[in-house]
Parts: structure tokens; C-alpha cells; sequence
């Protein structure tokens, strides 16, 4: 077997976007695996949360370390299309940025019980002072978008000291602060590319990127089904439909999610920044589906809320949908949401129905029912 030589360092020039056969190398599969961490942690305080009757405060800190931990990953995500040179010091930085998401997965309770957290803080800075160094060298590297490349390490190297500064922010406005910088960050890659010209990713390895996120998320729900049988011994078989339920979802949302080609919204303009920023709500809708199932358990157990947890539940469907289909009816056209609009009426009329005595088992078989006939209808329309 003839090893792979890596060089210390070399220069960081833009990848062709336009190669063909380009795929995620297994530096960027590493990187993937490590981030899941942080989002079972994530998913698992969710949980946690709605069976201890807090799914208010455990969405909004759900919402707001899910944030944290998409940006993170987008953010490296898209730099390694344009700029992967695969030497040492490159995946050193790689490296960098996953132990700081390792730090903000360690954090993640501390989050959910207090709204800040000195570690989650450091976790995040250590992962923007990874990414700050990347864009530094390949501004050093690539003249044609230097001044892309230095707005982007200028723009998050300020956002994230604000940041810091919040450390010392009065509890009564971590909040709104939250999401003032959630907006600041999320106008960074606008700033930078806006001008400029976009940097050279690649639209393809873009789009598997994105999928790959996907299928690893969905696991989040195929663990709560498993579960969910582990249960027969304790509750008989009354749990069957729920864990029924739960893998029908999951083969629903795979289904939706790869019938459409993803790439022809990576080529430039708004439809990219919404194909970027529409998979924040995807990515955590398809985990709260998880979180939810996990806590409809924990009550067909005899703990905790299970009428809230399939409200969680018929939410992310909703959102998961209308996301979608929303970023693909700027090529679809309008017509394109009627699915997702199904979909999310019988969503939340199966949670009005378990509001009104549905039992918990049946009303996740009945969400993954709904999401099913949308599937059905798609495979009959398409003649596969």
C-alpha cells in the first residue's frame, strides 16, 4: 500500500468548481461525526426538557445552540468546496473547529439551564478563530478574492467579539442580544460575497454536503423508534404503532428530501443563501421529530407530557415541509408547496386530535401516515 504524502503547507488556491466527481473526502465525513455530538446533546436536552413540562424554554435554547451549531458547520462547509488544499495545516485548523464543537456540545446543559455559558463561549471562539485563520490563508493565497476573503475573517472576527462582550450582558437582554448577533453573522457571507463575487465552491459538492448533514441527522429519529421497541417488554405492544410511526417519518422525510435535485439552487444569487440558510430550520426540525418521538416515549412510560411532544413533533414536520418546499418554489413555482401544506394541515390536526384524547402511539403512526400519503401520491404521480 503506497501512503498518501500530506505537505506542511501549501497554497491555498480556489478549487475548480466546475471538477468533475467531486465528493466529501474523508476529513469532511470526520468533521460531519464529530458535529453529531453536539446535536444529540442538543436533541437529548429537547427532550429532556418537554418530558419535565419546560418546552418553552427548551425550544428557545434548542433554537438558539442549534443556531451555534449550523453556523459552525455551514461555515467550514462551504469554505472546504472553494478552498480544500488538503495539507497538514489545513486539517490541523479542520481539526481546530471540531474540538471547539466538541466544547460547545460539553456546554449544551449548562445552556439549556442558564441561557449562557462561559464554555459554550469558548467552544464557539475556538471554532471562529479556526475558521478566521482558513479565510486568512486563503486571502493570502488567492488575489482574485482576497478582499472576499479578508471581509469574511474581518466580519467574523468582530461579530465574535461581541460575542465575548455578551459574556458581561445583564440576563435581562441575553436574548435580544442573541439574536441581534445571530443577524450580524448571518450578514457576514452577504458582505463578503455581495460586491465581490462569490467564491468558487463547487455546486454539487455543495448540495452532497448538505444531504449527507441530512441523513446524518435523520439518525436522531431512527434512535427515538428504536427506543421506542426497547419499550414492549415494559408496555406491550401498544408501542408498536408509535415505533411504526417513527421509521415511517423517517423514511418520509428521506424520501421528500432526495426527490428533488438540491443543486440547482447552489448556483449563485438569493436561491443559494436561501438553499444555506433554509437548512438551519430543516437540519433542526428533522431533530426535534427525534426529540419529540423520545418524549412521546418517556410518556407512554408514564413521564412527562406527551401531548406536548407530538405538538413538537407536528411543528417540525410543518417547518421541515414548508422550508423545503419553499426554497424549491423559487424553481417549482408555487404549485410546488401543496404537498407541504398537506402535510402540515394534517400535521397539526393530529395534534389537535391528541389534545382531545387521540392516544400517543396512534397520533406519531398518524403523523407518519400523513407523511406517507404525500409520498404515495408523489410515486403515483411520477409513474416510479
Amino acid at each position: 500500500m503506497t501512503a498518501v504524502n500530506v505537505p506542511l503547507k501549501r497554497p491555498m488556491l480556489p478549487r475548480d468548481p466546475h471538477e468533475p466527481g467531486r465528493v466529501a473526502t474523508p476529513l469532511e465525513l470526520l468533521f460531519d461525526l464529530v458535529f453529531v455530538v453536539a446535536i444529540a446533546s442538543n436533541s437529548a436536552q429537547l427532550h429532556h426538557a418537554i418530558t419535565e413540562h419546560h418546552a418553552s424554554a427548551g425550544i428557545l435554547g434548542y433554537t438558539m445552540t442549534w443556531f451555534a451549531i449550523w453556523w459552525a458547520w455551514v461555515g467550514f462547509t462551504w469554505f472546504a468546496s472553494a478552498y480544500d488544499n488538503d495539507d497538514a495545516l489545513y486539517r490541523l485548523l479542520a481539526f481546530v473547529i471540531m474540538t471547539g464543537s466538541l466544547m460547545l456540545a460539553a456546554s449544551v446543559p449548562d445552556l439549556f439551564a442558564d441561557g449562557q455559558s462561559l464554555l459554550a463561549v469558548a467552544g464557539y471562539a475556538v471554532m471562529r478563530l479556526g475558521y478566521v485563520a482558513l479565510w486568512l490563508r486563503a486571502a493570502a493565497s488567492d488575489p482574485v478574492h482576497r478582499q472576499a476573503a479578508l471581509r469574511y475573517a474581518v466580519g467574523v472576527t468582530a461579530v465574535q467579539s461581541l460575542w465575548i462582550a455578551r459574556i458581561w450582558a445583564p440576563s435581562s437582554v441575553l436574548i435580544p442580544t442573541f439574536f441581534l448577533l445571530v443577524i450580524c453573522e448571518l450578514s457576514i457571507p452577504v458582505w463578503a460575497e455581495g460586491r465581490h463575487g462569490t467564491t468558487p465552491w463547487h455546486r454539487h459538492h455543495i448540495a452532497e454536503r448538505f444531504s449527507l448533514m441530512t441523513i446524518i441527522v435523520l439518525g436522531e429519529v431512527f434512535l427515538s423508534s428504536v427506543t421506542a421497541v426497547q419499550g414492549v417488554d415494559q408496555v406491550g405492544w401498544d408501542v408498536v404503532p408509535l415505533a411504526l410511526g417513527g421509521l415511517l417519518l423517517v423514511f418520509g422525510l428521506w424520501w421528500v428530501y432526495f426527490k428533488r435535485e438540491h443543486h440547482r439552487l447552489t448556483d449563485g444569487g438569493a436561491r443559494t443563501w436561501m438553499f444555506s440558510y433554509g437548512h438551519l430550520v430543516i437540519f433542526a426540525s428533522i431533530a426535534s421529530l427525534g426529540a419529540g418521538l423520545a418524549a412521546v416515549v418517556d410518556a407512554v412510560h408514564g413521564e412527562g407530557d406527551g401531548v406536548t411532544a407530538v405538538w413538537v413533533m407536528a411543528i417540525g414536520l410543518s417547518l421541515f415541509g414548508l422550508t423545503l418546499s419553499g426554497m424549491h418554489a423559487v424553481v417549482d413555482g408555487l404549485r410546488g408547496m401543496a404537498p407541504a401544506v398537506f402535510v402540515a394541515v394534517g400535521a397539526v390536526g393530529v395534534a389537535v386530535a391528541t389534545t382531545l384524547g387521540l392516544p400517543l402511539t396512534w397520533a406519531v403512526l398518524g403523523l407518519g401516515l400523513v407523511l406517507t400519503a404525500t409520498v404515495t401520491h408523489h410515486v403515483l404521480r411520477s409513474g416510479h
